[in-house]
Order: C-alpha cells, then structure tokens, then sequence
C-alpha cells in the first residue's frame, strides 16, 4: 500500500487537496495530510479542524510560525519541521499544491532527500511573488497535475519531461460540480448571515505592494460600502499586509456585512452557488464562479495572467466608478458556464494516474527537458 503524504496550509489549498485525498482513500491508498500554516492560527479561524474532519486518513500538525513572522522564518521553520517528519514517516509520495510557502518548503526537503514529490496546479501565472514560489515548486517537482493545458505547456517550457505532466483539471470543481450536502438556508443560518441578496468579497493582500495594501483596501470596501449591497466578507490569508486590509473591513457596517475567518468547504460551496456576484483577488473569482457561472470583478494585480472568463471583469482598487458600475450592472447576473478547468472529474483523473505503474517505476533523478 503506497502510503501518500497531502500538504495543506490553508483553506484554500485544502479544498483543492481533498477531493484528491478522498478519491485516494477509496481507491485504498494510505492517505495522510501534514497540516500547518494558517489552519493552525485561531485567527483565521483554526481550520486545521476542517481536515480533522476527513474520514479514514491521518492527520498531522505542525506550528510554523508566530503572528507577525516573515516568510523567509515560516520557510526555513517548514523546512526544519517536515524534514524530521519525512525521516520518521518515510511517504512514497507527497503532494503539495500552488504557490504557497509552506508547499515551497516541504518541496525543498522532498528534493534533498530524494523522496517522490507531486505537485498540483503548476503552470499558472499571476501577479504577485507566487508565481514565483509555484514555478520553483515546479522544478523540485518529479510530476505534475495541472489545471489546463496551457498550463501544461509552461510546466514543458520549464524544462519538464512531457511524460510527467498530467492535465487533471481544477480539483476543487470536482466539489463545486456536486450537491454541496446543505442548503443555501442551512448555511445563512449556521452563519448567521441575515440577508438572501448577497455577494462575496475576498481580499488578500499582494506582498510586493505592503506600501499600497491599506489604500487598496480602503478604495475597495469603501465602494462596496457606498453600493448600499450586502456582502459577505471572508478574512484575508496571513501575508505581509493583512493587517491593513483587516482594518478597512472592521470599519464596514455590521447590518450589511457578515465577516467570517473562513468557512466550511461545504458551505462555501453553496454559498457560492446562491451569490450574485464575487469581488476581490481570490483565485474563486477567476476559477470557481465562471465555473458556477456566477459574474466576478478581479481587483488588482493578485492574479494578473490567469485565464479570462466572460463572466470576469476586472479593475483595480482605486477606480470605484469601474466596481460601481459592476456591481449595477453584473449583480445578479448569470453567464454560460465555463469549462476552461475541466468539468469536475479531476479527482477520477488523479487515482487513475496513480494506480499505473508506469507512475510509479518513473525515475527519480531529474534532467532538464529541452523541448526546443
């Protein structure tokens, strides 16, 4: 039994990572996910629980860092800390995703100590430092399970053997594809969310742009506040530059908007599914809601790059008209749905690659593929 090893560090990446965990367990896998990041931080809502909350895998954690601690400390503790747990728990495979520090690291260490490394939704461009940290987690990779095949061809433009690219698709549109398990009443009560007309604001902060984050985020929710809409607002992730947008949000009127840590995947699912538009620079905008066919303003440059959906406009913080006139014009509205990240079947694609054994006899040293 190949004993798999999934990192998450936050909500984000967990709802992409466990589609793929699950559908593992139940092709009889031992499956496993080392939790750290922000799930373990009360302030955003102590997600780790979430994970908890899988059945038939093992959980691990891990503390990698103090609030306020900069990313290079929270990379060199990740490294520390998973470096001695691969030596006492020896995975056949981990599989980290994205862009985020935490799968940088444990993809450092998988690397140095020759261990199997498989790493989701590669290939992506953006606008801020993760793009960085995700192509380098592309080279410490030994195979890759990517979203689209545009992306599949900058993971190839980066020097990667064609045979260890995967096109999957999106993993957590397999989630959004399905009955999310609750009602939109279930979740506005669970929530205490008072109002049934609603859009959804995510807003996390740019680390190249700390100076700017409190403008920023004072431009955006100022406009959302003087649209006279409701909104729900889900916290920023932990990044140089909360703490500004934070402030902006706790000065919004609670009557009109219900700010909550985070959210149940479930829930959010179906919360998703019942809003009249998303705003902000959450990957869900650019992903999730041309999915759902739901219109999303992209604000900023967080993700700069990405794919482009009928469904998405976007602007940036300082042109209020520009959010003004979205949220007349799109509220409510409803686009084709795209498929641009698959239909929903990552998690199939996913099992079905890891039981070949082709996939697993692949050699572990690398050598830089010259496609030209």
């Amino acid at each position: 039994m190949k004993k798999l090893f999934f990192v998450t560090g936050t909500r984000a990446d967990f709802g992409k990572l466990e589609p793929l965990a699950v559908a593992a367990r139940d092709q009889g896998f031992d499956v496993n996910f080392w939790v750290t990041g922000m799930h373990m931080m009360e302030r955003y809502g102590l997600t780790k629980i979430e994970v908890q909350r899988v059945q038939g895998v093992g959980v691990s954690e891990f503390s990698n860092q103090y609030e306020g601690d900069p990313q290079d400390v929270i990379l060199a503790k990740t490294v520390l800390g998973f470096s001695e747990f691969v030596r006492d728990h020896q995975p056949d495979l981990v599989i980290v995703h994205g862009d985020r520090i935490e799968a940088l690291a444990c993809a450092i260490v998988c690397a140095t100590n020759y261990i199997r490394c498989a790493h989701v939704e590669g290939g992506e461009v953006s606008g801020t430092i993760d793009e960085l940290f995700r192509h380098c987690n592309t080279k410490l990779a030994f195979c890759h399970f990517v979203s689209s095949h545009s992306a599949a061809e900058r993971v190839a433009r980066l020097g990667e053997p064609k045979e260890s690219i995967y096109v999957i698709g999106s993993p957590e549109l397999d989630f959004h594809s399905k009955p999310s398990g609750v009602s939109i009443e279930m979740v506005r009560n669970h929530y205490d969310i008072p109002f049934s007309d609603y859009g959804i604001c995510t807003f996390h902060p740019v680390t190249s742009e700390q100076d700017t984050m409190a403008e920023q985020a004072s431009n955006l929710f100022g406009t959302l506040d003087a649209s006279g809409k409701n909104f729900v607002v889900i916290l920023p992730n932990n990044d140089p530059g909360t703490d500004d947008i934070m402030a902006a949000i706790h000065k919004l009127p609670t009557d009109r908007f219900r700010i909550l840590p985070s959210m149940r995947f479930s829930h959010f699912s179906e919360l998703m599914k019942n809003a009249a538009c998303i705003v902000g620079n959450s990957s869900a905008g650019v992903r999730e809601a041309p999915f759902l066919s739901i219109p999303s303003l992209d604000v900023g440059t967080r993700q700069n790059g990405r794919a482009q959906s009928a469904s998405v406009t976007s602007a940036r913080a300082e042109e209020r008209d520009r959010i003004s006139a979205f949220l007349k014009q799109d509220w409510g509205k409803r686009y084709p749905a795209n498929d641009d990240f698959g239909q929903g079947s990552a998690s199939e694609r996913f099992v079905e690659i890891m039981g070949q054994d082709t996939f697993w006899q692949a050699k572990l040293q690398k050598v830089f593929a010259d496609h030209a």
